[in-house]
């Protein structure tokens, strides 16, 4: 394994915490500071990979379109700060429809992303805002950063090499 990676959660990480499904681009509002930061870390050579947890999906509130579409609008956000996304893993399940290994804090999605980036997780590490997605990270040796929602995320900086 010989990449390092950036894993990081979405909702309240990269766009604002709303406290209900962000589903629509319109309502995707990407924190300061995100494209900044994750340039930087890509220029010290980490991949960048989303992991996050959609429940909404099972839940009927949207569907997987509603969030390619909000991914896509991300990447193309990024891109323009010169900013590329390597990947986005996420769980369309939740566990009052039906339990999945897939979910936070379940380790399935990072398992897959080390897998298929040959990522070291020992070089690697997670910014998430919530415990389950230091659970996550936890399960697999990857190190974790738990943040409050919406804060920024340009500490991570000072950790990377």
């Amino acid at each position: 394994m010989s990449n390092k990676a950036l894993f990081l959660d979405r909702d309240g990480v990269l766009n604002r915490e709303r406290g209900e499904y962000t589903f629509r681009v319109e309502d995707f509002d990407i924190l300061p500071s995100v494209g900044e930061t994750l340039k930087k870390a890509q220029e010290l050579g980490y991949k960048l990979i989303v992991i996050t947890n959609q429940g909404g999906i099972a839940k009927g509130l949207y569907g997987h379109d509603d969030v390619k579409k909000v991914h896509d609008y991300f990447q193309n956000q990024m891109s323009e700060q010169g900013v590329e996304i390597d990947a986005f893993f996420y769980s369309p399940n939740h566990d009052i429809v039906s339990k999945s290994l897939d979910r936070k804090p379940d380790s399935i999605l990072l398992e897959k992303a080390i897998y298929l980036h040959n990522i070291d997780p020992s070089r690697s590490f997670m910014i998430g805002d919530s415990d389950r997605d230091c659970e996550a990270a936890s399960k697999v040796g990857v190190k974790c950063f738990k943040i409050e929602s919406n804060s920024s995320i340009s500490f991570i900086l000072d950790h990377l090499s």
